[in-house]
């Protein structure tokens, strides 16, 4: 697909710039806008309404008036709304793919993906929805009959990152949206919009007002800190690092406060003596380079036995070398920009202290000159492991790569990290693959794959990587209560 400057403008212009509180799009309380760049040129691209303190109140104000009628809307109805809402994502995919592309720049063929992959999550909650269930049955005594109901846990605030804009919107929202809770949600303020037209198109398919209520803001703490430690508000759910979760879970702990928490990873990728190596250095592709490597799930850390080092790490340099780094709505762009100029630094101070500490870059390393926030994919190897690029969150493409000479060996330095979101390996031994999958001190486990997540399934981590699961049948669970209702003999008098 051709992208046009019109298609752009186009689509930028329908994205609505206020903030959506009780089915209303207003300004915020004293006039304040928040500026969205594009990473690839660092120019603003739309000013939108920054939320206050006062906004968020009000947002949770209308999502509160909201819960007691939504909890009592039949499933079914909710049910075909996420069904509309998926559809109607379906139909603006392009629109959708062009706006995340500008404002965080990813490719357009990848953001593409995510518009189907964020969607998906609509769909299975849709199906979701009429799954709920208690259960009725007799004491073991046979003196009482035991009741089991699920509820709504109530209004939610949603803190979401920059990295998936419309993903992790759809990945809180629509079992919310099924369980009938209502809620706040807080997109990241380096890319606001695709949450803005989201928030236009669950309008559009029925979803009544005070339910989904958005409020991006310049000023997060000052807005979401509030709202969490007001007793109308029931659950928060955080998407983003582990410093900030720990502060979020900290605040929530004042008012026992439900929370999920998705944060950051550190993900191993083992490659054994016996793998397939050029499989294993196209799941290497997948799983390292998936939105520049700015993805949570990124491989982190390539673990690589000793005898297979070479050509696994020779091949994966020529595959990377090869990618064009260019603007997402490029034709050819096969790589964009990172998403601003201080995680651009970030990922180069962690390769120059690699290359310090005796790694070598077989291709990449440096930082281009020109507009925009560029960095090219690298692979290093002879990484030290006292190099801070195998202890802490990479953000970036960039592969460092380290060997090992067992499996022994191997699973100390992948569990050897306070994260344990995901680890991917690659092998032929199924054995040692179901002992990787009990041994791995982490949430979910790919195995001879690049790519874990999916709508179906539980995504989520251990360790320092959070708690709570999103998506599965697991997903909905997060915004429902277990009520029990114990019941008196009914052939007792």
């Amino acid at each position: 697909m051709k992208i046009t400057s019109a298609d752009e403008a186009r689509v930028l212009a329908s994205v609505p710039k206020g903030l959506l509180i009780d089915g209303v799009w207003r300004d915020s309380s004293d006039r304040s806008t928040l500026d969205v760049t594009d990473p690839a040129t660092g120019q603003v691209i739309a000013t939108i309404a920054s939320a206050t303190a006062a906004d968020g109140m009000a947002a949770l104000d209308a999502a509160d008036r909201a819960q007691k009628s939504w909890a009592k809307t039949a499933p079914r109805v909710r049910a075909e709304i996420l069904r509309k809402a998926f559809d109607r994502v379906i139909e603006l995919a392009d629109d959708f793919a062009i706006l995340m592309s500008i404002e965080m720049g990813k490719p357009f063929a990848e953001a593409k993906g995510e518009v189907m992959y964020g969607a998906e999550f609509l769909r299975w909650f849709s199906e979701e929805t009429a799954r709920v269930a208690g259960r009725f049955a007799t004491a073991p005594d046979g003196k009482m009959r035991l009741m089991v109901q699920k509820r709504p846990v109530g209004p939610s605030l949603f803190i979401t990152p920059w990295n998936f804009p419309l993903a992790m919107a759809t990945r809180k929202i629509a079992p919310a949206i099924a369980a009938g809770c209502t809620m706040v949600l807080k997109p990241a303020a380096l890319t606001p919009l695709t949450s803005l037209l989201f928030a236009k198109v669950l309008e559009e398919v029925g979803v009544p007002a005070g339910v989904v209520n958005v409020i991006p803001t310049a000023t997060s703490g000052a807005v979401t800190g509030p709202i969490i430690k007001d007793e109308r508000l029931r659950k928060l759910s955080f998407t983003g690092s582990t410093p900030v979760g720990r502060r979020l879970i900290a605040d929530a702990a004042e008012r026992v406060l439900r929370v999920s928490m998705e944060l950051g990873g550190n993900a191993p990728l083992i490659v054994f003596e016996d793998a397939d190596i050029d499989k294993a250095v196209s799941g290497a592709m997948l799983a390292k380079l998936r939105n520049m490597g700015e993805a949570c799930t990124a491989a982190n850390r390539m673990i690589v036995h000793e005898n297979v080092a070479i050509e696994f790490s020779t091949k994966l340099a020529e595959k990377m070398s090869a990618l064009k780094v260019l603007r997402g709505l490029d034709d050819e762009s096969n790589i964009g920009p990172i998403i601003d100029e201080k995680s651009r630094e970030s990922i180069h101070e962690l390769v120059t202290d690699a290359i310090a500490k005796g790694a070598k870059a077989l291709t990449g390393g440096q930082v281009p000159s020109g507009a925009g926030y560029f960095y090219p994919p690298t692979v290093l190897t002879g990484v030290s492991r006292d190099a801070r690029i195998l202890k802490e969150e990479i953000f970036g493409p960039v592969a460092p790569i380290v060997t090992f000479k067992n499996e022994a060996e191997a699973l100390e330095l992948a569990n050897d990290t306070e994260y344990g979101l995901v680890a991917y390996a690659f092998t032929k031994d199924l054995n040692r693959g179901l002992r990787l999958a009990e041994s791995l001190e982490v949430g979910m486990f790919g195995l001879n794959t690049g790519i874990v997540s999916n709508p179906a399934a539980p995504f989520g981590g251990v360790k320092a990587s959070g708690m709570g699961r999103e998506g599965g049948i697991e997903g909905i669970e997060e915004y429902l209560e277990t009520v029990y209702i114990g019941i008196a003999d009914p052939f007792e008098d």
